[in-house]
This record gives structure tokens, C-alpha cells and sequence, in this order.
């Protein structure tokens, strides 16, 4: 823990933005010591990126102040606002949660874009080199300069955009979710390269929802909540439900799953193989089977063939090679109409693009998959009394809020489209539920619920195919985990994050184990 008497070198008053009738950060206050790690926690749409985004310049505030202290006496100082380049020069560093670097050049020339002299006569490579191998040295961020970025890995790339970052001397490192795309072992050591970087004095915000890495390393959390912050604790005083507490504004209770006995399978994969989309890795081989009364968790890094084996799931791609089989037969075709036939129910990974028509009602978006349904029309006329009642019923049971049936989906939150969603697939009762990252985003309250509707689903009956980049979510929800790796799906022989973690970055079963 940094001593509680070390110097301020960043100060946010009163920092106030709005878009439109949207108050995205309401007078927020925070203050950064020198050495100290601080997490920034909140539910999706609590105002976190906007309020690094204007401490960096990317936006400018509609009110307030921000100073940093600067580097020759310590004093804090007025930044200006809106001024990306002033926040470099004043210390301030930030890696984002999607990665900005041009994949076709070097390590070291990513590092040096935009840090040189537009008309230099001359590169001055062999200082820059000399001042970053001294970097790495000192941090142990190593990487190769000279190979090109797009052949790097993941944790590599993240290594090269926090050496630009250091490269320009920041003092204040800001982190967007840092460990979104990382395996375990790459997410802790990281997070000890960052506590030893602090111990000589760097300063880093990182944002996150994984409470666990927040507990392990970070100094202090502070808490946003509906763009206000609410609260702030020392790391060490802290728990998870305190946490929980805090960010949600309640208690918050984790659904038990007790133990079930598996039955006949719903969803059989053999040996399929199917190219992915836009360069992304599809299905190389893969086999898999899921049965009822089973939730079967997909762990993997994105980008590993997770978006093809949803898109395989919901009828959105066929197999090239392989088949796939529910309830022991294929399906008639391999287009979403024939797989909710053949009772498939989806959640899909992004609930605004593919889960919801915005533009349509809520009561609408619940039948929109059952057009062809007696209930829902007769002679080709929607019988619109019937489906307002039966929303009505369905959003009282799922306890989705902020509009009417009669409202546009498009006007909820993020956690209440999420529940409009559950409504639409659990309501029918398949016998196989594709659950694509299904509480990202989601605060600790409606993931809970959304935890809850897919063991109720397992009670039932239902097989449920996992996949979150979240291990800990799979962790907790699972009854047998599948690690992804570059198309391929390899049983994980034991709920063992350190074995997962290693078969995620592509060491076999056997090696992990």
C-alpha cells in the first residue's frame, strides 16, 4: 500500500459531461496519489470511459477542473482541457480497451509514431531503441521491436501500447479494461509488473468488472454508479460484497447451482470445420457435446473461433466439413428460422446489433421469432391484444424496466434489453440455449439475474452452451468447461484457472496439467 501522505499528482473537480439529455458524468471528484494503484469500477453505462476519455482530452468537459502535477516540482497544475497532446506532455498515459496500433509495422515504429518530428531529415532509431531496451529492462515488458505487430500476440500487443505509453514518460497510466483479452497468467503478470512499476513511483487508474483482480491489485476502488461516484475504500478494507454493495446499491446474492445429473445430448458438434469471418479464426476439427440438464462453458481469449461456433449455433453459417446434430438429428437447414424450429433459443454476443429491432416495440421484439405462432397471428394479422397482455405478463416475470410494452426497445438499458431477451428465449422453453457472453456488460444485479434464468433453464431441462471471455463467470456457472484455442475445442480435465489459463494460451491438456 502506498503511504497515504504521498503526493497528489492528479486532481478531478467537479468534471461534468453531457451527450444530448444524457448526464454521462455528474460532478465527479477524484483524487491519485504518487505509486498508487486505483480501480475504477461501474456498471456498463456508468460514465467510467467517459470520465478517462476527458481526463486524457479525447472529450472535452462541460464543467469542471483537472490537475496534474508537474514534473519538475511536483505542484499541481491547471491541464488544459480537450488537448490530448497536453495530457502527454503532462504525464498523462492511456491504453485503451481496443488496441490502436498498425498492425503491418514493427513494434518499434508503433511505439515511435507520432512521437517524432513529422519533418525530421532522419530517424533517431538507435537513441529511441537505447531509451526503450532500458524500459523493458526496467519493467519487464519485453518484446521484440522488429516484428511486426500483426505477428505478435495478444499480451504482447498490450506490452507494446504500454511502452508507447512509458516511451513518452507518463507518469499517470490509465487502463481500459486491461485484461479483457488476456489469459489468467498473462492478466497477473501484468498486474505484477504494474504494482512493481508503482512501487518506483508510476501511478495507474485501471478500469474492470473483475472483482477478483481489483482485490488482488489495486490500492484503492472507487465506484461509479448512474454517472455519479458514489463511493471510495481502501483495497485492504474491502470485499466482494462490499463491492457489490456499492456498485449496485444493494446486497447481492450469487445463485446457487447444485448438482444435476446430465441427460441425453441436445447439441452434438463432429469434427467441424468453418472458416471465420474477416480474418478472425473459425472451427478447425472441433468436437463438442452438450446435454440437458448441463451448462457447458466455452473459455477462450477472443478471437478464437468463439464468433464462428455461435454463428454456427445460431444458423447464421453451415459446417464446411463435419456435422452438427440437435437432439441426435441435423437440422432441416442451417438458417436461424430452422434452428429455433428445431429448438435453439440464442442470446446473442451483442444485444443492440443482433438481439433487439430498436425501432420496434418491446411486445413486438417478444414475438418477433414467433410470427408463424396461432397466439401471436391468425390469417396473416398480428392479434396485437394477445401479444400486449402477454408482454405485459412476460416483463413482469423478468422484471424489465423503463418501458412499456408499447415502448421502443431501443430506449432500454443495457441490463433491462438483456432481461427483454431472456424473456424471448426462456418463455419458450428450447431445448438448447446458445448464451453468447451473456452478462457482458451487465452490472453485478442483472448479471445475477441473468445467472439465475440459465440455471432455471438447466432445472428444466435445457443444455446450455457458455460462452464468456469471463472465467470466472464460467467457473461459476459451468458443469463442464471447453477451453478455444485457434478454431480447436479441448476439454479442460479440471475447473483449475491455472491449467485453463495455460490451455487458453495454447499449451495441450496434458502440458497444463
Amino acid at each position: 500500500m502506498p503511504p497515504t501522505d504521498a503526493p497528489h499528482v492528479l486532481r478531478l473537480r467537479g468534471l461534468t459531461k453531457r451527450f444530448g439529455p444524457v448526464l454521462a458524468n455528474d460532478s465527479i471528484d477524484l483524487d491519485l496519489r504518487r505509486g498508487e494503484i486505483l480501480a475504477l469500477l461501474g456498471e456498463n453505462g456508468a460514465g467510467k470511459t467517459t470520465l478517462m476519455n476527458m481526463l486524457f482530452g479525447h472529450y472535452l468537459p462541460d464543467s469542471g477542473a483537472i490537475e496534474v502535477a508537474d514534473g519538475a516540482d511536483g505542484a499541481l497544475r491547471p491541464l488544459p482541457l480537450g488537448r490530448p497532446q497536453a495530457a502527454l506532455r503532462a504525464g498523462v498515459g492511456m491504453v485503451h480497451q481496443h488496441f490502436t496500433l498498425a498492425l503491418n509495422l514493427s513494434a518499434l515504429d508503433n511505439i515511435l509514431l507520432g512521437a517524432e518530428p513529422l519533418f525530421a531529415l532522419r530517424r533517431r532509431t538507435g537513441a529511441a531503441r537505447r531509451k526503450i531496451d532500458a524500459i523493458m529492462a526496467r519493467t519487464g515488458l519485453n518484446v521484440d521491436l522488429d516484428a511486426p505487430v500483426g505477428r505478435l500476440t495478444v499480451g504482447e500487443r498490450q506490452r507494446v501500447e504500454i511502452l508507447k505509453a512509458l516511451y513518452r514518460d507518463a507518469r499517470i497510466l490509465v487502463l481500459d479494461e486491461p485484461t479483457a483479452v488476456l489469459t489468467p497468467q498473462e492478466a497477473d503478470g501484468l498486474f505484477q509488473t504494474l504494482g512493481a512499476m508503482a512501487r518506483e513511483g508510476l501511478s495507474v487508474i485501471f478500469i474492470s468488472h473483475k472483482l477478483r483482480e481489483v482485490l488482488a491489485f489495486s490500492h484503492r476502488i472507487a465506484v461509479l454508479r448512474h454517472g455519479r461516484k458514489v463511493g471510495e475504500m481502501r483495497t485492504d478494507e474491502a470485499d466482494l460484497p462490499a463491492i457489490a454493495r456499492m456498485m449496485v446499491g444493494q446486497d447481492v446474492e450469487s445463485p446457487p447451482r447444485p448438482p444435476m445429473t446430465p441427460g441425453e445430448p441436445v447439441l452434438e458438434l463432429r469434427e467441424v470445420t468453418l472458416a471465420g469471418a474477416g480474418g478472425r479464426a473459425g472451427l478447425r476439427g472441433a468436437s463438442l457435446r452438450v446435454h440437458a440438464r448441463e451448462i457447458v462453458g466455452v473459455a477462450g481469449v477472443s478471437g478464437n473461433g468463439q464468433a464462428a461456433l455461435a454463428a454456427l449455433v445460431s444458423g447464421l453459417a453451415a459446417p464446411e466439413k463435419g456435422e452438427l446434430l440437435l437432439r441426435g438429428a441435423a437440422p432441416a437447414r442451417f438458417d436461424p428460422a430452422a434452428m429455433i424450429a428445431a429448438g435453439v433459443g440464442r442470446i446473442p454476443e451483442d444485444r443492440h446489433h443482433d438481439g433487439v429491432v430498436g425501432s420496434m416495440t418491446l411486445a413486438e421484439n417478444l414475438i418477433i421469432e414467433r410470427l408463424d405462432d396461432p397466439a401471436v397471428s391468425r390469417a396473416g394479422f398480428l392479434r396485437r391484444g394477445r401479444i400486449r397482455a402477454e408482454a405485459e405478463r412476460a416483463c413482469a416475470a423478468y422484471d424489465v424496466r423503463g418501458q412499456g410494452p408499447d415502448g421502443a426497445a431501443r430506449l432500454l438499458s443495457g441490463g433491462n434489453m438483456q432481461k427483454l431477451i431472456l424473456a424471448r428465449v426462456f418463455e419458450r422453453a428450447p431445448d438448447l440455449i446458445l448464451a453468447n457472453q451473456p452478462t457482458r456488460g451487465l452490472d453485478l444485479g442483472a448479471a445475477n439475474e441473468v445467472a439465475r434464468r440459465l440455471l432455471e433453464a438447466r432445472a428444466r431441462g435445457a443444455g446450455v452452451l457458455l460462452i464468456s471471455e469471463d472465467l470466472d463467470e464460467i467457473l461459476a456457472l459451468s458443469d463442464r468447461v471447453v477451453v478455444m484455442h485457434e478454431g480447436r475445442l479441448t476439454e479442460a480435465p479440471a475447473r483449475d484457472r491455472a491449467q485453463i489459463g495455460l490451455m487458453m494460451a495454447g499449451r495441450g491438456a496434458e502440458e497444463a496439467a
